[in-house]
């Protein structure tokens, strides 16, 4: 009998030891799976500031292509004004002389809202428009 009892024992302890184990496993494996879920969302976010960045600074260039495009069809001076599901833009031109400015500015919808501007300066040889600088920021 003794020996039965000490045996008995012995496999008590050790499923003590086997349950404290796989409940470490079960602990370190459901914080590695909230680590992941964080670093996740933490680059989702990110990625989408950065697609809005890049859609603000495309439509800021697409509102000051629709301003060049007003200064050669219209008055120069109209402001452009455009939205769509991506944002909204805004755009003047100002001809002096033979020198233009074009100041464009857009703004992104969705998520993380991120407004953009385009200014170009240049000017008008003849028939040929030259382009001497453009400023971009954000």
């Amino acid at each position: 009998m003794r020996s039965m009892s000490s045996s008995s024992r012995a496999r008590t302890r050790e499923r003590g030891y086997v349950l404290v184990a796989a409940i470490t496993i079960a602990i370190l494996y459901f914080a590695l799976m909230e680590l992941m879920l964080i670093d996740s969302s933490r680059a989702l976010r990110e990625a989408q500031r950065f697609r809005s960045k890049v859609v603000a600074a495309t439509l800021a260039e697409s509102a000051a292509e629709l301003s060049a495009a007003s200064m050669v069809s219209r008055n120069a001076g109209d402001t452009i004004n455009a939205d769509d599901e991506q944002g909204s833009m805004k755009a003047t031109c100002k001809v002096t002389g033979q020198a233009f400015n074009i100041d464009a500015e857009a703004t992104t919808s969705g998520v993380s809202p991120v407004t953009s501007s385009v200014r170009v300066q240049g000017r008008i040889v003849g028939q040929r428009v030259m382009i001497d600088y453009t400023f971009h920021s954000q």
